[in-house]
């Protein structure tokens, strides 16, 4: 995929799968392509299984697939022996990442780490651009992609930029809501404290106060293993706490 072991061979690739229905039925942009050009993707699609703390992509790799995540949490981030760490962004069900990269076929920017137990999926990304070169629905997809990506990254340097805790974390999570990036996860995001301090860059105590406080305020319901967004648009827009 990014890297190789001694064989030449990346140890995800070498643990991966074809793909099964249950996973092509988690890939949004497959049913706007042609039968022929679904098939293409189909076939040469493989999915693995990572754990916490395993990295996907890394800092200065050269892209060799194009990732989704079918099922858990990821985490794009910089490389943090280059400075301060920051996060980029979460990643829940159903988005795909690195368009950008792989359209420039540019060594990685970023790492993407596995924050749970993740299902992901990816294309070569010689089959990336034969999508690109003969299917318009592909195309439509990327260019819907790269315009939302970069909305979120504008959103998450804003978000960066915020003092107030109970803030970070509702647009945060706001941000994990995403209906056109993420459109797997619904309107139950099942993340821990934990994870989502990893995300916000807080510590569990903090986000813990955070979640009550808005809940307090309507915006979320903290349900067993997962938060419920009440008010997608309270959550995305909340910049300070009501007086």
């Amino acid at each position: 995929m990014n890297t190789s072991g001694p064989s030449g061979v990346h140890p995800l690739l070498a643990r991966s799968s074809g793909a099964t229905q249950a996973d092509f039925a988690s890939v949004p942009w497959l049913s706007r392509l042609e039968v022929a050009h679904r098939e293409l993707a189909q076939d040469a699609m493989r999915v693995v299984e990572v754990v916490p703390g395993e990295v996907i992509c890394r800092v200065g790799r050269q892209p060799t697939y194009w990732f989704g995540l079918v099922d858990g949490l990821l985490k794009m981030s910089n490389d943090s022996a280059q400075g301060m760490p920051v996060t980029f962004a979460g990643m829940t069900s159903g988005g795909w990442f690195g368009e950008g990269t792989a359209l420039k076929r540019e060594p990685y920017r970023y790492n993407v780490e596995a924050l749970r137990a993740s299902r992901v999926a990816g294309i070569p990304i010689e089959t990336f651009h034969e999508l690109l070169e003969r299917s318009i629905g592909f195309n439509r997809f990327i260019l819907q992609q790269l315009n939302e990506r970069l909305g979120q990254f504008i959103a998450a340097r804003e978000i960066d930029r915020l003092t107030d805790p109970d803030s970070r974390v509702a647009r945060s999570l706001g941000a994990l809501f995403h209906p056109i990036l993420y459109p797997g996860v619904g309107s139950l995001l099942r993340i821990t404290q934990q994870e989502l301090g990893y995300l916000v860059g807080l510590s569990r105590q903090r986000v813990n106060k955070a979640l009550q406080s808005l809940e307090g305020e309507g915006l979320i319901r903290v349900e067993y293993r997962g938060v419920r967004v009440l008010d997608l648009q309270g959550l995305q827009q909340r910049v300070r706490a009501p007086a």
